[in-house]
This record gives structure tokens, sequence and C-alpha cells, in this order.
């Protein structure tokens, strides 16, 4: 029996919904009510699988919830698990990203704001500052996107533990090839129109990042005006827009079944917001981005005004030969797809505004 999990972070707290057949789901009730979701990590290289919650209380700050029955019980610490040391004269004022490596079990990234990367041995009990990249010389000319200056995108390596990549807005992308002894910017291509050089060697406000599931050199990236390819490991960047509707958006993800495939959700910007023609639609590429369809079947028409945050669009294996595609909108959507976007149902309608959603498929 295939049991299928998806994780819905939202502004007010915590939603998972499970499903048998990828097609009708069942809603938990609000978990963590009245904590900010911005990330949620299923590690499913252990036994029982693991959640982990990074959860925002307004009162208390930020955390790391964990689960190792699926969300029915969790575990909070009773201490700040991420934490700076007193010289470093910060305090970690969100969770946006948490990433187990594919490569080392145990071992469980998070980026923060302000942009901050930190790493557990422990399979997200603790976290320890990556001190080489909060002492890059060019962290005090990272600037802050609208929602914040942070590190939102981890991509570990899926068989080198050495390397890595992040992103974070506004700063770009940033690479290591020690396993985060040294840093270096990995910006060729991506333009920054907003600064006075609009080809800088870094600033870039890049919005998310992903990996192609067959070739681990292929980078995928949605930045503030551009979506771009790299088949370098993040050396350098081209565009790969011609065929969207528009160039801005905040979400990527890959298909983790098929090599050129991902997936995006294009925005309306700067003065709008909101999808184009105002119709609900992902938008695929087979081919590495040398060509997009849009896909709406089952999606809500216009008017429609929701559109999809950077970590609110993801993608789970469902067999061999089929992708789930899984998004949230700010108006409290969520819609699942069994078969690469080709078809969607609803999940869920009018929550809180979904911030992340993750999916896992078990069995």
């Amino acid at each position: 029996m295939t049991d299928h999990l998806l994780a819905i972070g939202t502004r007010k707290g915590l939603f998972l919904a499970r499903s048998r057949d990828a097609a009708r789901w069942e809603p938990t009730d609000l978990l963590h009510p009245m904590n900010a979701v911005y990330a949620v990590a299923v590690d499913d290289r252990v036994d029982p699988p693991r959640l982990l919650v990074a959860a925002t209380s307004e009162h208390w700050g930020p955390t790391v919830l964990v689960s190792d029955d699926l969300g029915a019980t969790w575990q909070e610490p009773d201490r700040a698990v991420l934490a700076f040391p007193a010289d470093a004269g910060a305090s970690v004022e969100r969770i946006w990203q948490l990433c187990p490596s594919p490569a080392e079990p145990g071992l469980v990234w998070a980026g923060t704001q302000p942009s901050a990367l930190w790493r557990s041995d422990d399979g997200g009990a603790s976290f320890e500052l990556v001190r080489a990249l909060w002492d890059h010389p060019h962290r005090e000319h990272w600037g802050a996107g609208f929602g914040g200056q942070a590190i939102h995108t981890i991509l570990p390596h899926p068989t080198d533990p050495q390397r890595i990549v992040v992103a974070m807005s506004t700063g770009g992308v940033y690479r290591s090839d020690d396993g985060g002894a040294s840093w270096e910017p990995a910006n060729r291509g991506v333009s920054a129109y907003f600064l006075p050089d609009p080809q800088p060697e870094y600033g870039q406000c890049v919005h998310k990042v992903a990996r192609d599931s067959s070739d681990p050199e292929r980078l995928y990236l949605q930045n503030h005006h551009g979506v771009y390819r790299s088949d370098d490991g993040a050396t350098s960047w081209l565009s790969i827009a011609d065929g969207l509707p528009v160039d801005f958006g905040f979400g990527v993800a890959s298909s983790p079944v098929r090599g050129d495939e991902a997936f995006t959700a294009p925005v309306v910007a700067d003065g709008k917001r909101v999808p184009p023609d105002e119709t609900c639609r992902v938008y695929r590429t087979t081919d590495a981005g040398r060509s997009w369809l849009p896909l709406d079947k089952g999606l809500p028409q216009e008017p429609y005004f929701g559109i999809v945050l950077r970590d609110a669009l993801t993608t789970a294996r469902i067999s061999d030969d089929a992708t789930g595609v899984y998004f949230g909108t700010r108006t409290g959507d969520v819609f699942a797809s069994p078969d690469d976007g080709e078809s969607w149902t609803t999940v869920a309608e009018h929550l809180p505004d979904v911030l992340c959603v993750r999916a896992a498929v078990f069995g």
C-alpha cells in the first residue's frame, strides 16, 4: 500500500494531508497554531522517517520541531537549537530552509534570516553555525529582499558530500567544494537589473534553485526577473525564460523521476504580483528549459489571484514513471498532481497563507 504525505506550512501553523491514491486527500486539523512554518523537511533516510518543521512564534522566536511518527507526536526542544555565538552580533529571526543531506545520514542543513548556514550532525536536534560563510567578506554587502535577508535554498550534492550550493535573497548563489570550509560566488550570467552593474559577481535576488535529478551538474534558477539553467554546477548560467509568459516568479522544482524536467509558477511583477492572465497555472519543461508547457487541467481559471511562494512548489517520486507535483498559494489553496502536472486535484482550500509545501511517498 502506498501512502502519500503532504506537509503544508502556513503563516498560522502546519497542516498534514494524507492520501492513498494521490487524488483524494484528508488534511489534518491545524498543528502548532500561531507558529509561522516557513520550512519543512521529510528525512526518509532514517527508519522511521523524520519530519522536521521550522516554526516561528512571534513570542518565543524560531525553533525546529521533530516527529518520528509522521506527525502523530512531536518533540519540541527546551532551548534555541540555532543560536549565533556571542561574537557574531546577530540573532536568528527565522528559519527558511531545512535540508537533510542525501549523502550523509544524520546530517541536516538549515538556512536562516539573517543569511546564515547551519549544520546539524544529530538529525536536527542541534545546529552549529558555518562560520566560513558567515565570515565571508561579501556578507556586509548582502541586502534584503522584500521577504527579508535569508538563505532559502540548500542543495547538497547527491553523491559528493564536499560539494554544496546555497542561494540567498539578496546575495545570489554561493558554492563550496570543500564541505563548507570555503565559499565562492556562483552567479555568472544571472542578471541584476536593479543594481548599478547589471551583471555583478554577487548581489542577485535569487528566489529559488533546484537540481536536476539525472545530471547533478544541471541546476534551474528562478530569479527576481529571470529564469536560468546551469550545466556546470553553477559555474555559469544561461537564460531559459523564452516560452514563459513572464520571467518573474518565486518557486522552481525539478522532477525526481526524469532528467531535464522542471516546473515553475510565473508571477506578473513588479506592480501586480498576480498570476499571468489571472489564471492558476504551472509551467513544465521536459527539455531543460528549451520550451515550456502550461498545465491547468483541474486548476481554477480566471480570475485567480493566488501566487506561489518560493518553497510552496515541490515534487515527489510517485513511481518510476510518474512525478507528483504539489503547490500552495497565498490565498490558502493547495493542489496536487499525480501525473507530472497533466491533471490536478484540490487538496485544501481557504487555509492561511501557504508558505511552504513538502511531499513524500512511502511504500
